[in-house]
Order: structure tokens, then C-alpha cells, then sequence
């Protein structure tokens, strides 16, 4: 029977990168990335907000692009898979720790600043072959929203933010 071990993510640094050589000279990129979930509460009504931070290694190549571009505060977005550690603490004890390994990283946003995800001058790097760059698509009015048609379900006024 296959399996799976795959992890996307696409969230903010946050920390700096940790760059590290092995004595072999591969670089090593350590990443704190955190990912924000957002709801309404059924309850209350009121926003909710739940933060999850991810452990990110990355190596060669794209640790040190990684440790060049990315900052603290920085969107990025993370494909790889889950691997699990085990190490042991000063007083000897085991200890476990689960990481994503990338196999790709997307940089998003602007080359100098963090945050505003999405726009300006976005950088890539992937271990697979690089995808080309299409030229921008030249901007078009949008035709005027329509009236969605009334259903008969009675789901019309629901007001849950559903994420598809």
C-alpha cells in the first residue's frame, strides 16, 4: 500500500534564519514559520484566532538562499515533509522533535521588506527545475457583480466564512 508524507505551508518567519555548515561544508538553514488560523466563533460570534509555529530545515542550495533573502516577518511558502528526531537533552534524556524537511521554498513579497505577501518582485527556489515566468497578463475591467439567485435550500443567509 503507497503513503503519503507531504507538507504545504505558507506562513511568516518568526525569526531569522539559522544558517549552519556541516563540517563537510553543506549548508543548513533552520526556520521558525508560523501559520494563523481565523474563525467565528458559532458561540459568541466573536473572531478567533489560532497560531501554529512549524520547525523548517532546509540544506544546500536553498538553505543559503534561504539565509540571503528571507528576514524575520517574512511570508513564505514551504513544501516538504515531516520527519521526526530523536536527541537527548543536557541531563540525558530523550527527546523527540518533528520538523518539516523543504523540498521547495516560494519567497513572497517584495526583495527588500517583509510582509504584503503576494505582489512586487517574488523570488523562488525549488530543488526541482525552475518554472518559467510568464509576462502579466494586461489588467481588465471586471464586469459588474450579479445578484446571486436566491436558493431554496434556506442556507441563503448563513453567515459562516467558509474557506472554499
Amino acid at each position: 500500500m503507497a503513503s503519503v508524507n507531504k507538507v504545504i505551508i505558507l506562513g511568516n518567519l518568526g525569526r531569522d534564519p539559522e544558517v549552519r555548515y556541516t563540517p563537510n561544508g553543506a549548508a543548513v538553514c533552520n526556520l521558525r514559520i508560523a501559520t494563523t488560523r481565523n474563525w467565528k466563533s458559532r458561540d459568541s460570534g466573536e473572531r478567533q484566532e489560532e497560531t501554529e509555529w512549524h520547525s523548517v530545515v532546509l540544506y544546500d542550495r536553498q538553505a543559503e538562499i534561504a539565509g540571503e533573502y528571507l528576514k524575520k516577518g517574512r511570508p513564505v511558502y514551504i513544501e516538504g515533509r515531516l520527519k521526526t528526531r530523536k536527541w537527548q537533552d543536557k541531563e540525558g534524556q530523550d527527546r523527540y522533535t518533528t520538523e518539516i524537511v523543504a523540498d521547495s521554498m516560494q519567497l513572497l513579497g517584495g526583495r527588500e521588506g517583509g510582509g504584503g505577501g503576494g505582489g512586487g518582485d517574488d523570488e523562488g527556489y525549488s530543488r526541482e527545475a525552475p518554472a518559467p515566468r510568464a509576462a502579466p497578463a494586461p489588467r481588465r475591467e471586471a464586469p459588474a457583480p450579479r445578484p446571486a439567485p436566491k436558493s431554496s435550500t434556506g442556507f441563503d443567509d448563513m453567515d459562516d466564512d467558509i474557506p472554499f
